[in-house]
């Protein structure tokens, strides 16, 4: 069974977007990618969220700076700019989809700060 880890959530998002935005596929196949897309989490709620959903992709993550950087301008960016981020690494998105959403629907558990 292959491990998702939350470095690679970064890509996933990318990519996901891209499907959701470009409408590439069966519309019933994309992920909704609405709860990330939307999410109004801090990068420090992001990263507590996916160190929670997985500690071993969390530390991956962390020994990532790119991947630090790309979720810094993604949160730091608009709908829109999410979406181009997201379409950047499409082929990556759909892999991580389940793993980024959950990421987006359980960060605000974690504090801003």
């Amino acid at each position: 069974m292959a491990k998702h880890s939350p470095a690679g959530l970064v890509v996933v998002v990318c990519a996901s977007a891209l499907a959701w935005t470009a409408g590439a596929g069966v519309a019933s196949a994309d992920p909704d990618l609405t709860p990330l897309i939307n999410t109004t989490c801090t990068y420090s709620q992001a990263v507590a969220a996916l160190n929670a959903a997985s500690p071993d992709g969390g530390a991956e993550y962390a020994a990532s700076p790119e991947r630090q950087t790309w979720l810094h301008a993604f949160l730091d960016g608009g709908a829109a700019q999410r979406r181009q981020l997201i379409q950047q690494q499409a082929p990556a998105v759909n892999q991580y989809a389940g793993y980024l959403v959950t990421m987006a629907n359980t960060c605000k558990n974690y504090p801003a700060g």
